[in-house]
């Protein structure tokens, strides 16, 4: 009995410590599961000078796989990953990808280009695609047919137009850093709408159900100026050889709102009209009644643009008269707005050229739906300012006129701050300034590449003296586009530079045309950047971090997106086939009907029934016969009988043979008259 009683309690203590080692290992798994799957939601708001908000909503999705959990090669457990990008990243082998969707042009005068967010969020009307594959060069055109469909299915659009290689390009240096397996596309004329932002919302964990998307309120966000949804994918885990890699997934959208237009009241000033005051649920119609659960951070960022913040050193330079210092920010901003939250945390920091700027920093972990967070911006006073700009101000516009040829023009003209940016006098003539230009033409533009000019200051400069690089690859025929790359140099005293392109308007089979062929054609935008000049921020503490504060600190070259052209075509006469059809049925219908009915009629049969209908009262034979035996009664006449018809005679057949002759002559006439 000792015996099974000691047996007894040794099996209960190895279940226990059975029991132990399971429960371990699963708590274990699950937090190092955690630690593989973030998710982040952010919000940026910015006042802008022409009274204008800036709303930028940055979600980043991540994912790592460490290499003792199988290599992250096969793994197929995913707790708030999107499944779809997952297997988009492994079935096409995308190691790079940017997707965005755009309505209306980025302002580069009123909301700057000098700055990250608009460096990384300003992009061309339609739809903008380019991937990075991690494949043989080969295959990358096969991969990225592939991707289009597979992204168009995704998100409800027509990108699957970008499978056709009149669509798309190959970029060598003039788009990216990277060249080789790259491919690049744009959809001018792609409309944008709830179709591709429902998909867009569904890869976010909540959705828009919960924490900063609940913002998302449809007629608000298309109601903007600007509107831009872009998703970014990077993969580090093809071939890597990181103890841990992973997929990022970041979704941005950025809006640019007119609080006026939700029916506030401007305030007027003696040296101005005041900027005028908004809250988050004026500018959304909602309030943010607290985080997505599954997010590792929330958090709300309203920016002073480095304009802004001059502005308010003048205003304190002139109230108390002393050295304006960062540190009084918040004394300061307490003269000239107000802020109905206080903030959690104030970030300085440098951008650009050594330009201070301010961002307010709030937790929305703080709030709850009994105490939603709402945002508000009430100004006291005027303040002018003007936002970061590019070097140089890039515009394209079209020239000559008529269906045969025309002119593509490049504008670039340099603002009154290019002197300060470059730091150099415009007598040193070794100033130089460097500017990139990828441009794509479609194949139906015929350009003339020599034909390039060069016009600086009003005078036509030699190529020799102003191109550095250039990269020319002629479009083909319904095959490809035409592709241009220039590197050009610049003195830094220049005011401005137009270049010129000559080129003749093609001819496109019928069925090639779109149904909207009168509106024109689009020649996609123009990229124009500045390699020289890095847009990032400087942060004075280096220990905030979050995804969108590191995407801040990111070294991105100034670019900008020129407008899209719009080139009117010789177009046929698309009602000529409906003419053409028309006419040959109707005398089609003339002729057999013609036909038929002299073949299929009795001539002699005809002309009986007409006389007995004419004898026996136009076709009523009773009562006419009744009448005339009541005539014949009264009067005492005997009623004669009716005389047969007459057989028909032989004249009668020959103009029936005669009618048939006459209309088989036509025929055959028509017939030959034609072909």
């Amino acid at each position: 009995m000792r015996l099974t009683a000691w047996r007894r309690s040794l099996v209960s203590l190895l279940c226990f410590l059975c029991y132990l080692v399971v429960s371990t290992s699963s708590v274990s798994v699950a937090a190092e599961e955690e630690e593989e799957e973030e998710f982040h939601e952010e919000l940026l708001l910015k006042p802008l000078p022409d009274r204008k908000v800036l709303a930028h909503f940055h979600f980043e999705t991540r994912v790592n796989f460490s290499s003792s959990f199988n290599g992250g090669r096969h793994r197929h457990h995913l707790r708030f990953f999107p499944k779809s990008i997952y297997q988009l990243v492994h079935k096409f082998h995308v190691r790079e990808m940017e997707l965005s969707f755009t309505t209306g042009r980025w302002n580069y005068e009123n909301w700057g280009g000098f700055d990250p967010t608009s460096s990384n969020n300003a992009k061309p009307p339609g739809v903008e695609l380019w991937a990075l594959f991690d494949v043989p060069p080969s295959q990358v055109d096969v991969f990225w047919k592939n991707l289009t469909h597979a992204l168009s299915g995704l998100f409800c659009a027509s990108i699957n137009f970008l499978e056709s290689s009149t669509s798309y390009s190959a970029p060598e240096w003039g788009f990216r850093t990277f060249s080789g397996n790259i491919r690049y596309g744009t959809l001018p004329r792609e409309a944008v709408c709830t179709e591709n932002l429902t998909p867009w919302l569904k890869l976010l964990p909540c959705r828009d159900k919960a924490g900063l998307s609940e913002l998302m309120d449809r007629p608000s966000i298309y109601r903007g100026f600007y509107h831009s949804q872009r998703l970014r994918l990077t993969s580090g885990e093809l071939h890597s050889t990181e103890p841990r890699s992973g997929i990022r997934l970041e979704q941005t959208l950025t809006i640019v709102l007119d609080p006026r237009s939700q029916s506030l009241t401007m305030r007027h000033f003696d040296d101005g009209i005041i900027q005028p005051s908004w809250s988050m649920s004026s500018i959304f119609g909602r309030k943010v009644r607290g985080r997505c659960v599954l997010a590792k951070s929330s958090n709300v960022y309203l920016q002073l643009d480095s304009g802004l913040v001059t502005e308010l050193k003048k205003v304190w330079t002139e109230n108390v008269g002393l050295g304006f210092d960062i540190a009084t920010i918040d004394t300061l901003s307490d003269s000239v707005f107000r802020l109905s939250v206080a903030s959690d945390k104030v970030i300085r920091g440098t951008v650009g050229l050594n330009k201070e700027s301010v961002l307010y920093l709030f937790l929305i972990e703080k709030h709850v739906a009994a105490r939603p967070f709402d945002l508000a911006l009430s100004w006291k006073r005027s303040v002018v300012w003007h936002c970061s700009q590019a070097p140089l101000l890039a515009n394209r516009f079209l020239m000559g006129a008529g269906n045969e040829r025309g002119t593509i023009a490049i504008s670039l003209k340099s603002d009154d701050l290019m002197e300060r940016y470059l730091g150099f006098g415009q007598s040193d003539e070794s100033c130089t300034l460097r500017v990139d230009v990828f441009q794509i033409v479609p194949w139906y533009i015929k350009i003339y590449y020599h034909t390039l000019q060069i016009i600086l200051d009003g005078d036509t400069q030699p190529i020799s003296n102003i191109i550095e690089k250039m990269r020319v690859n002629p479009s083909e025929d319904k095959v490809s586009p035409g592709i241009l790359e220039l590197v050009l140099k610049f003195p830094c005293d220049m005011n401005s530079a137009v270049i010129t392109l000559e080129f003749d308007k093609g001819f496109m089979h019928i069925n090639e045309y779109p149904p909207d062929a009168n509106q024109g054609f689009d020649i996609p935008s123009a990229i124009v950047s500045f390699p020289e000049f890095l847009s990032c921020f400087h942060f004075d503490d280096d220990s905030n971090w979050s995804p969108m504060l590191s995407t801040l600190k990111e070294r991105t070259p100034a670019l900008a997106y020129t407008e899209v052209l719009l080139v009117p075509l010789t177009t046929p006469d698309f009602s000529m086939p409906y003419n053409v059809i028309t006419i040959t049925c109707t005398v089609f219908a003339l002729y057999f009907g013609s036909l038929l009915n002299v073949l299929r009629r009795r001539v002699g049969e005809e002309e009986r029934l007409s006389k007995d209908r004419g004898a026996n009262g136009y076709g009523f034979p009773v009562l006419h016969r009744v009448l005339l035996k009541l005539s014949t009664k009264f009067r005492g006449r005997q009623l004669e009988p009716l005389q047969p018809s007459p057989p028909p005679t032989s004249s009668t057949g020959s103009k029936m043979v005669l009618k048939i002759f006459l209309v088989a002559g036509i025929a055959v006439a028509w017939q030959y008259y034609f072909k």
